[in-house]
């Protein structure tokens, strides 16, 4: 015997599914369906689909409702989502003969896709902005560590002096490039695809590029079904935050080496510390941990974007619309709480310039400096000033010897021992061989450690980011302008 089908919505699906989703459209979709909505009875009926009259009852039914606020729009079973409790609402303060029309030449299908765009939009251009912040801050601190020098590390061992503005201009390097790709991000977001309707357009004589232009989108997405179907709006965002999250996470894990005790680099502001309850010397650097933290949960989000895209028909589908609100949103909202936190942690760091200065040349750091010497000066093919190098720091390891106490004559002692060669090297260029300062000030060329070279870096930084402030300011003052277009619009039709 079979089962009595049960009304829509069973229980659970309304519990799990629609409720949550109602909510969740209330928090990002109410501005973009107000907007969209405006904008499309004024194509309505600028293409002379609907009457003068009937759009002007329509614009004056969403002034009222915008007026009532989101919150009277409550969730009530049967009501699959937004949508249709804000056309229930239109239908009934403009009547059934106007109200009814809102949906001509429309279909919840290229609505809900444009809500996304629209959604997605400040919070791209908000996480842009935050980066560019950090960005900022990091390049005035960059700037003002020019001098620093400390150890530069490859596979976590002490490898060459560098200076800390050096490290941080690379920070910068991979953080412009991280713009970059938000941008990218952006534009392939802000398309319309608007007029596609359920998949294949609409008969009506809609004006595609009026919506578009109303909305502030760039352009329309030509293919209709690519505008019902696409997702690598989506991904494109994901892509971008999951790069700034495994950079930012390398970062990280240097910052809280420099930490600690051991390293005794930098000190983390005290507004940023947490006490031990048992233990009273303890300084926790939790700021970083909680930065990890997060990087990590919007990096899983960003993969999550990716994996609920990914082997899903070409097409519309409940994959890409509702079900992905908290990962879509919820990555750049944690992304903006990042760089935020990033940008106050930089602002308030403490660096130990003299602990780092001293560190700078300890553990044989600028021995490739003397095998560099050895070349120039004594004309050793570089392998072999290499093994003399080497030999010498056997050698005093092996005898307990202080990097202070080497000398010109040691290493000629060991080179003719070790490998049977007369070396002979002036005491001041042996010594200068050994300076991390004099290695440092040596690096020259474009992109070096050497404080003007990195100063050049520095400035291109500094340009880069200017460009990026103008591509913001262009961005919001287009959007202002079409912003205005929509409200010239309507104020004709209702005045």
């Amino acid at each position: 015997m079979s089962r009595a089908s049960a009304s829509f919505p069973h229980p659970l699906y309304d519990k799990y599914v629609l409720k949550p989703f109602f909510e969740d459209a209330k928090k990002y979709y109410w501005g973009p369906m107000l907007a969209a909505n405006r904008a499309h009875v004024v194509m309505l009926q600028r293409s002379d689909i609907i009457t003068r009259e009937n759009a002007a009852a329509l614009l004056d039914a969403l002034a009222q409702v915008e007026a009532m606020g989101v919150e009277q729009l409550t969730y009530r079973t049967g009501v699959e989502d937004l949508f249709f409790a804000m056309e229930g609402k239109l239908i009934e303060l403009a009547g059934a003969a106007f109200g009814g029309n809102l949906q001509l030449a429309r279909s919840r299908n290229d609505l809900g896709y444009a809500l996304t765009r629209l959604a997605l939009r400040p919070l791209i251009l908000s996480a842009s902005s935050d980066l560019l912040n950090l960005r900022e801050s990091l390049l005035g601190f960059s700037r003002a560590h020019l001098e620093t020098l400390m150890p530069g590390y490859t596979h976590t061992q002490p490898a060459q002096p560098t200076t800390l503005a050096h490290y941080c201009a690379g920070a910068l390097a991979f953080l412009e490039r991280d713009s970059a790709r938000l941008r990218f991000a952006y534009v392939t977001n802000n398309q319309s695809p608007l007029g596609a309707a359920a998949l294949t357009g609409t008969g009506f004589p809609v004006d595609r590029q009026l919506s578009a232009d109303l909305l502030g989108f760039d352009e329309i997405q030509l293919s209709t079904y690519d505008s019902i179907g696409a997702s690598d709006n989506l991904t494109d965002v994901a892509g971008a935050l999951a790069t700034l999250g495994v950079n930012l996470s390398r970062f990280t894990k240097d910052l809280l080496f420099w930490a600690t005790q051991e390293s005794g680099a930098i000190r983390i502001d005290d507004s940023f510390i947490q006490i031990s309850s048992i233990m009273p010397q303890k300084r926790n650097p939790v700021v970083l941990e909680h930065l990890r933290a997060r990087i990590s949960r919007m990096m899983a989000q960003a993969q999550g974007i990716i994996l609920q895209c990914h082997n899903i028909p070409f097409g519309d589908t409940q994959d890409i619309e509702d079900e992905i609100f908290p990962l879509l949103f919820g990555s750049l909202e944690t992304a903006q709480e990042i760089l935020q936190l990033y940008r106050a942690v930089i602002d308030t760091l403490e660096v130990h310039v003299d602990h780092l200065r001293e560190r700078a040349g300890a553990g044989f750091t600028t021995v490739t400096e003397l095998a560099d010497t050895l070349v120039r000066y004594c004309n050793l093919p570089f392998r072999q000033a290499h093994s003399v190098v080497s030999a010498l720091v056997s050698y005093v390891q092996e005898n307990a010897i202080e990097p202070a106490d080497l000398s010109a004559a040691m290493l000629r002692d060991v080179a003719a021992e070790a490998l049977d060669l007369d070396v002979e090297l002036p005491e001041a260029q042996f010594e200068r061989a050994l300076d991390p300062r004099a290695l440092v000030e040596g690096r020259v060329l474009p992109g070096g450690a050497a404080p003007a070279a990195t100063g050049t870096v520095l400035d291109s930084q500094s340009d880069a980011i200017g460009q990026d402030r103008a591509w913001l300011k262009d961005i919001g003052a287009a959007l202002s302008i079409a912003e205005q277009s929509l409200r010239d619009e309507v104020s004709a039709l209702t005045s």
